[in-house]
């Protein structure tokens, strides 16, 4: 299934017929979607009818750096600052990460949304992409962090998504705009960046997004296009949720040739659901899922579990403890 991205803060018409294709299980909202709180739960109400189906609503909204809607949420703090506050206290920092997954996915599924593809799993290392988004650079501290994280979003009724498998923090590149190759052998991805994976998929972890890094060391095509790679997600550890690639419209994404060929490198590696994030590129993603087998039940096990409107949220006391213990002193 593919979740698809749309071009504004409406539906257009033909948006609406691309949510009727067999193909498309979900949409990924970004910043160019939103307008307000109250706009963006309106759109997916909007989205919800046009699909007349069970339709994944997913965001980015990590915190820092990368937090799509803005006026009207809680200003989150980016990751990295956990990471900092583990040398003073790493107990109260494991503690606040889990409140801040909390707090996120609370106000995200309160505005009508079910997904926000979360925690970042890659080590802090320098990736100009990752930055900020990573907890720390130390793999055994990093997979507390996430495995915190995976319980404070199931705490609010969330499903959690690993990313990016098996790690896109030790490299330099920055995917959205070059080819990044990891050198390393096997055996030290294993016994660094995997191991947060491990610890978040040990937690109960319902997604990974690969990384459209390669490690010629394994294999020579980048993780999402690699049949190896996944095959060593299910089988070596044991992941039985569904595998997001990352978005084809990324320059790395351009090493399997045209949209279409991108589109079916993914599915034939192993991947569940492709993220097509640039609107101009799902007449031709849609094109290429004619003919192909669909598993339509694939995203419906990422649905959010619970409702809890924003307006009954902000009256909880929780919410309003959270925010005070993460030093948020109003919405963005």
């Amino acid at each position: 299934m593919l979740v698809i991205g749309i071009a504004g803060t409406t539906l257009a018409a033909a948006e609406r017929e691309w949510l009727q294709h067999p193909a498309v299980g979900g949409v990924i909202l970004f910043s160019r979607n939103f307008a307000s709180r109250l706009q963006v739960g309106e759109l997916a109400q909007q989205l919800r009818e046009a699909a007349g189906k069970p339709l994944l609503l997913c965001v980015d909204q990590e915190g820092g750096p990368v937090q799509r809607f803005r006026d009207g949420f809680s200003r989150l703090p980016e990751l990295s600052r956990f990471g900092t506050e583990h040398a003073r206290d790493a107990g109260a920092a494991v503690a606040h990460a889990a409140q801040h997954a909390w707090l996120m996915a609370s106000e995200i599924i309160g505005c009508g949304l079910d997904l926000s593809f979360a925690p970042v799993a890659d080590l802090k290392r320098g990736n100009r992409a990752i930055g900020e988004r990573a907890f720390h650079a130390e793999p055994a501290i990093v997979a507390r962090f996430v495995r915190a994280y995976v319980e404070g979003m199931h705490a609010a009724g969330m499903a959690a998504t690993l990313k990016h498998f098996p790690g896109h923090g030790s490299v330099l590149e920055d995917t959205h705009f070059d080819a990044a190759i990891d050198p390393r052998p096997l055996a030290t991805l294993q016994a660094e960046d995997l191991l947060p994976f491990e610890a978040g998929i040990a937690a109960g972890a319902e997604a990974v997004m690969m990384a459209h890094v390669s490690y010629p060391a394994v294999d020579a095509d980048p993780a999402g296009y690699s049949r190896r790679w996944i095959e060593s997600l299910r089988g070596g550890l044991g992941f039985r949720g569904v595998v997001f690639s990352d978005d084809i419209g990324m320059a790395a994404a351009e090493s399997a040739g045209g949209v279409a060929a991108r589109i079916h490198a993914h599915y034939d590696a192993g991947c569940d659901s492709v993220l097509v994030c640039a609107p101009a590129l799902v007449p031709d993603s849609l094109a290429a899922m004619d003919g192909r087998r669909l598993v339509p039940t694939a995203l419906q096990p990422l649905l959010a579990r619970s409702r809890t409107h924003f307006a009954a949220l902000s009256a909880e006391p929780r919410w309003r403890e959270v925010r005070a213990t993460l030093g948020i002193d109003s919405v963005a």
